[in-house]
Order: C-alpha cells, then structure tokens, then sequence
C-alpha cells in the first residue's frame, strides 16, 4: 500500500492506495504518528477512494488511530469509502465510531 500525505490548514489527510492489511501497519503507523505529532492539527482525513481491500488487521489499525487521535484531542474523518471497503467498514458499524464524508 502507498500512503501519500499532505496538510492544509488545521486537516491532515492520509490518502490510502492498494491493499490495507497487516503489511501495511508500519507504513501507516509511521504517516499517521507525524500527523498526531503536529500540535496544529486537529483532524486527521484517511481516504480511502483508491483501497481495494482491507482486512481485520486494517482495522484494528483504524481502531488504534483513533484512540490515540482522542487522546490528542484530534478527529479522525474516514473519506472516500466505496465497494467492498464500505461494506465491510459498514458491517463492523464503523460509522458509529468515525465521522463519515462521502
């Protein structure tokens, strides 16, 4: 998986390309972890529009950012979901845990 990141204003968005699964944990850990680290911002975006496949390891990986994103008073947005990574995200009713964009 390829993570591309950029900030503008007080938003940081990890735009997500490939597979999301246990191989990818460092990489996304390591983008993730630079965001929580910049005292200015205060969302954090994971945009999924270019995932193809996800799995529990995936995640668990979400589940992780977030508790670690409240914990510094940042949101985690989940954005550009669609197909089988919106299906599965949904029937794990991770829309109760995140915030939603289209």
């Amino acid at each position: 998986m390829q993570i591309a990141s950029a900030v503008e204003g007080n938003k940081a968005t990890l735009s997500l390309n490939g597979r999301f699964d246990f191989h990818s944990h460092r990489d996304f850990r390591a983008a993730y972890e630079n965001a929580l680290g910049e005292s200015g911002i205060r969302e954090i975006e994971i945009n999924f529009r270019a995932v193809d496949y996800l799995d529990s390891s995936a995640l668990g990986m979400l589940l992780l950012l977030r508790e670690k994103a409240e914990a510094t008073g940042k949101n985690v947005v989940l954005a550009g979901l669609q197909g089988t990574v919106k299906q599965v995200l949904d029937i794990a009713n991770f829309g109760k845990l995140f915030s939603v964009k289209a």
